[in-house]
């Protein structure tokens, strides 16, 4: 292993096996480089469009528009997060509903199945809906989806992306 501090007449470096790792600036600012801080997968996204939700049955709600994606893992065509690294995710789901006439579920799919449920409420108004969960994923094959549970039927999920949203990101491997 190699450490090396490399000056020059306006900055220095610091480098590990001959890849820097910081520079310092002539005024003393550290920049850290990319291998310090490695980019790992976090994503937000919001539905562009209302969607009308079934009757008593889990529908998938189209979160089809991309504020980010740091490791290109949500599929904005069948509305699914699969991380390429293996961990625990702390993901969030929040949804404006409108028309809500009964019951009403946010949940947190995991591989096509019901995995964990947020906010149940019974409501004649629109409510926003919310979901935060931790969820461990492998980093292969383990995929994530959000669906609301409409009771009664009818209902709308708005499209209003700083009140519906689906996010998380890598917190721990």
């Amino acid at each position: 292993m190699t450490i090396a501090i490399k000056p020059t007449a306006s900055s220095a470096t610091i480098e590990h096996n001959d890849s820097t790792i910081l520079t310092v600036d002539s005024s003393g600012n550290i920049t850290p480089s990319n291998q310090m801080y490695p980019k790992v997968p976090v994503f937000s996204t919001y539905a562009s469009a209302a969607q009308t939700l079934t009757a008593a049955t889990w529908t998938k709600i189209a979160f089809n528009t991309e504020e980010f994606d740091t490791n290109s893992n949500y599929n904005t065509t069948n509305y699914r997060f699969t991380p390429t690294v293996g961990g625990y995710y702390q993901v969030n789901i929040s949804m404006k509903v409108e028309g809500v006439t009964n019951r009403m579920i946010v949940g947190l799919y995991k591989n096509g199945s019901l995995y964990k449920t947020g906010d149940d409420i019974q409501a004649t108004y629109g409510r926003n809906i919310t979901g935060s969960f931790m969820v461990q994923l492998n980093g292969s094959t383990d995929y994530i989806e959000a669906y609301m549970y409409d009771h009664g039927g009818g209902s709308n999920v708005v499209s209003i992306s700083t009140q519906t949203h689906f996010s998380g990101g890598l917190v721990s491997v």
